[in-house]
């Protein structure tokens, strides 16, 4: 084991950046006080954190893991704008006696995520800059960029009345292998059903490629909950959105063995509550839904576009657009219901 305490910042970040690709667009990279890059058209810019005991603990932690979802829920906000990835910005905080092999590890996670996503999106995301600190908590906070052409940017704000609504990816699966995990539930402990809902929480995989194929008039990254979400959608669009139960079914089905593995754990402990949320489903079908409706981390893409419009490989129907201003499912109003820091 060799501590991040006896190495120096230079020779650390010199390891973890080994795998780092090389892009076209990156005049001057890490190791400079700035990096410069030349995007192609309009800079698309967003950023995110993770944050040890709010986002994620040590009890579960896979550092290779932890940088694909750091790596993942950055992108995902990029590409819900319609924008093509140019690069990361990486900073990150760790305890000093933290295992370089830790690091190495993450920065892996981070890098094979983008060059997921480049592969997807015929593009290199690189890492190309960032920031390395002490802390006493592990603290990931990335800057993705990105770049769109002028006018082809998709906004929350462009659903239309008689749109359909879609969704590429997932919901639910996230939230469920969190549930899970404060369930007792580990990966090694239960079957591949179960694992790779586990997975799903520790280190989501947005599905870039699907981006290609819709020509979308409003999109968001679902990554606070379906009805959250589409709730941001609506306000922003001025409309009402519909989901259609039937159409969920193959979202909630599979998440059916997890719901009655966590009732069943709750039971066991007399709390009634896994994880200390308000939810107070007491069938696996009520849990089932409540994890595809208010559930995040998935990173799914929900999209409007016209109903007529074949969307393409990776897109699955799950409502409508239509008047109003609020969502519902099938017609009966859903409260907008999902993650949210400081509790509102």
């Amino acid at each position: 084991m060799t501590r991040l305490s006896e190495l120096g910042e230079s020779h650390i970040i010199s390891r973890v950046l080994t795998r780092n690709p090389s892009s076209a667009q990156v005049i001057v990279g890490p190791g400079d006080d700035a990096a410069v890059t030349a995007p192609d058209g309009q800079l698309v810019s967003t950023a995110d954190m993770l944050v040890e005991n709010e986002d994620f603990t040590r009890v579960w932690l896979d550092w290779g893991q932890l940088g694909v979802k750091a790596a993942a829920q950055n992108l995902a906000d990029v590409c819900a704008m319609g924008a093509t990835p140019h690069g990361l910005l990486v900073s990150l905080a760790v305890p000093d006696d933290t295992d370089i092999a830790c690091l190495e590890a993450l920065y892996s996670g981070l890098i094979d995520e983008a060059a997921r996503a480049g592969t997807a999106l015929d593009c290199t995301v690189p890492i190309i800059g960032g920031d390395l600190s002490s802390s006493r908590l592990i603290v990931i906070a990335i800057t993705a960029l990105g770049t769109v052409e002028k006018g082809h940017e998709i906004l929350r704000s462009g659903a239309q009345p008689g749109d359909a609504l879609f969704l590429a990816g997932t919901v639910g699966r996230a939230a469920a292998g969190l549930d899970l995990l404060f369930a007792g539930a580990r990966r090694d402990t239960v079957g591949p059903e179960l694992r790779s809902l586990i997975e799903t929480q520790l280190a989501p995989r947005p599905d870039y490629g699907a981006l290609a194929t819709i020509g979308a008039s409003a999109m968001i990254d679902v990554s606070d909950g379906l009805s959250l979400d589409l709730a941001r959608v609506a306000t922003a669009s001025g409309v009402g959105i519909d989901l259609e139960s039937t159409l969920l079914r193959e979202l909630i089905d599979p998440l059916l063995p997890a719901a009655e593995f966590v009732l069943e754990a709750r039971e066991a402990s007399g709390t009634g509550d896994a994880n200390g949320t308000t939810c107070t489903a007491t069938t696996a079908e009520d849990l089932a839904l409540s994890w595809v409706l208010d559930g995040g981390e998935d990173h799914g893409f929900a999209a409007s576009a016209p109903s007529r419009q074949d969307p393409g490989v990776g897109w699955r129907r799950i409502g409508a657009i239509r008047t109003g201003d609020d969502v519902s499912l099938d017609g009966t109003p859903v409260p907008a219901s999902g993650f949210s820091h400081f509790g509102k």
